[in-house]
């Protein structure tokens, strides 16, 4: 584990991501912009798959590539529209899931740089 995975790991675990992607899937729910991209019979097994990549990228939980294979990011996202837009308010709407928690400073740390490179590169318009 590297140095970043474990701050992590000891500041915010298993628990603390889980609790993130409940509080950013909260905000998805009404939110007018990027909302509408995820179908809703959707969202329960989006939320999921948010949190065991999450899981898997930051505390080796290999569950998500058991389930779901490689990540594949961008092809995953790929079918729709992301512009500047959708991949500020997605940060948007991450960072007050953070604020709503009281996601650990440490953890944040090394989790928002990590969502801003990958919310980049999903951007296809």
């Amino acid at each position: 584990m590297s140095e970043m995975e474990d701050i992590v790991a000891r500041e915010a675990g298993p628990e603390g991501l889980a609790a993130l992607v409940a509080a950013f899937y909260r905000r998805i729910r009404t939110d007018d912009l990027i909302g509408p991209m995820y179908p809703p019979d959707d969202l329960e097994a989006a939320e999921v798959r948010l949190r065991d990549f999450l899981l898997f990228r930051f505390l080796g939980d290999a569950t998500y590539l058991e389930n779901r294979g490689h990540p594949r990011l961008r092809m995953r996202h790929f079918p729709f529209e992301i512009g500047e837009a959708e991949r500020d308010r997605w940060l948007q709407l991450m960072d007050a899931a953070m604020d709503e928690i009281e996601f650990p400073a440490g953890a944040r740390a090394v989790v928002m740089p990590f969502f801003g490179m990958v919310a980049e590169s999903m951007r296809n318009h």
